[in-house]
């Protein structure tokens, strides 16, 4: 008796086609809906891995090694040590990607500071979103380090950040 009731529901199952299934066309959001925060992705976490990892690293003006970064080398030098391209400038970085609200940020978002020059002169990666740090090659007297985006150096030149990986 058992048997045919299961026997009943897995078959009226397979007949039944799923909710979702419709023309390919995503359902309509619902007014006031918020989309979960999307977790970094496998790339993010290795990329925030590499540029960790070379902490210690010397500041070097227009450096684009290991032997030596300035800010935006840094960040083109990571990224590209996992096959991602990016553009060797500071304001050309700040174009490519996704805008991204602060509030939104994930490991391995890019995120820009007003330093030097008005708009963003300068480019770290975060590290950690919830704690707030990014990772950057931050002057010449510097070396690649980890500092908190709340610092009140850095919180009052936040300019944006951009997503580069999806």
């Amino acid at each position: 008796m058992r048997m045919s009731w299961l026997f009943l529901v897995l078959v009226a199952a397979m007949l039944v086609p799923p909710a979702c299934a419709s023309r390919g066309t995503p359902p309509p959001r619902f007014p006031g809906a918020i989309r979960p925060p999307r977790p970094p992705s496998s790339g993010a976490a290795t990329v925030v891995d590499t540029a960790v990892r070379l902490e210690g690293t010397p500041y070097r003006n227009g450096g684009t090694d290991t032997s030596g970064f300035d800010c935006s080398g840094f960040v083109q030098y990571v990224f590209a040590q996992h096959g991602v391209t990016l553009p060797r400038s500071v304001r050309d970085q700040f174009q490519a990607g996704l805008a991204v609200p602060r509030s939104a940020l994930i490991p391995g978002d890019l995120v820009f500071f007003s330093t030097t020059a008005r708009g963003a002169s300068h480019v770290g990666i975060v590290v950690d979103a919830k704690d707030g740090t990014f990772v950057h090659a931050p002057s010449e007297r510097g070396v690649v380090r980890v500092e908190r985006l709340d610092a009140d150096y850095w919180s009052k030149r936040y300019v944006g950040a951009r997503r580069i990986l999806f």
